[in-house]
């Protein structure tokens, strides 16, 4: 059976990574982004180039209509589904609970609860043996931050996490007899984008190893959960933090 993945967010970061690795390893991938169109056509490219097969496809995986589209879209070019891996996330603004700006805890809520919901959904709609689909797998990619809060920086994006890991406990257990494994990945300190120089700077000497990990890093962990390997393997929650608790 070919293996057809679809990554949200994967323009950049660890989605780009894992889109890489996943390609070499013989999946067909579906780069999806949201708005960076020329980093996500250079990861469809470098995919390719390889002798990989790759698309890249833009949709807000917080507007569900626009996930539906997302997923026909690949049905369409790729085939029939068989592993999803959940990777969009924003922090839009840091600092203190309370001085959160409305549009910052909407936006934030709507990318990383929501943008896990509706792909999920769609997801399980074509692997679901329930639903005439032949299995598959699921990876949600959460956070440390979901273990230890991130007071004084960003609860609400850790409270977002808390979600996300919440999803995989129950649905491991609800998709256990429709074919479809769940679990989570929970990255620690990583140099992407998303904690920036500055934060890196900051948080690294804290770090037990003394350094961030790398896309690259957290890319290993959703190889090694999407596949035959882990078969036995549903609702864990995989912490790659370079033994940050």
């Amino acid at each position: 059976m070919t293996k057809i993945v679809l990554i949200t967010g994967a323009s950049r970061g660890i989605g780009a990574a894992c889109a890489r690795l996943l390609a070499r390893q013989g999946y067909a991938v579906a780069i999806n982004y949201a708005g960076n169109s020329e980093a996500a056509a250079t990861v469809a490219a470098d995919i390719l180039n390889a002798g990989g097969t790759a698309i890249a496809v833009k949709a807000d995986v917080a507007d569900p209509d626009a996930v539906e589209t997302l997923f026909q879209t690949v049905d369409r070019e790729l085939g029939p589904l068989t592993h999803l891996v959940n990777n969009a996330g924003v922090i839009t603004e840091r600092g203190r609970f309370e001085d959160m700006r409305r549009e910052t805890v909407d936006r934030m809520l709507a990318v990383n609860v929501k943008g896990y919901v509706y792909p999920t959904q769609q997801a399980i709609r074509r692997m679901s043996t329930r639903h005439g689909g032949q299995g598959g797998v699921i990876c949600n990619i959460s956070s440390g931050s979901a273990h230890r809060g991130s007071p004084n920086n960003s609860v609400l994006y850790a409270m977002t996490k808390g979600a996300v890991n919440s999803l995989t406990i129950g649905l491991s257990q609800e998709l256990v007899a429709d074919g479809i494994r769940v679990n989570t990945v929970s990255p620690g300190l990583i140099a992407t984008d998303m904690p920036g120089p500055d934060e890196l700077a900051r948080r690294v000497p804290g770090l037990p190893m003394k350094r961030a990990g790398t896309p690259e890093e957290i890319a290993q962990g959703v190889a090694y959960l999407l596949s035959d390997a882990a078969s036995y393997t549903s609702g864990a929650n995989l912490r790659i933090a370079g033994g940050l608790p």
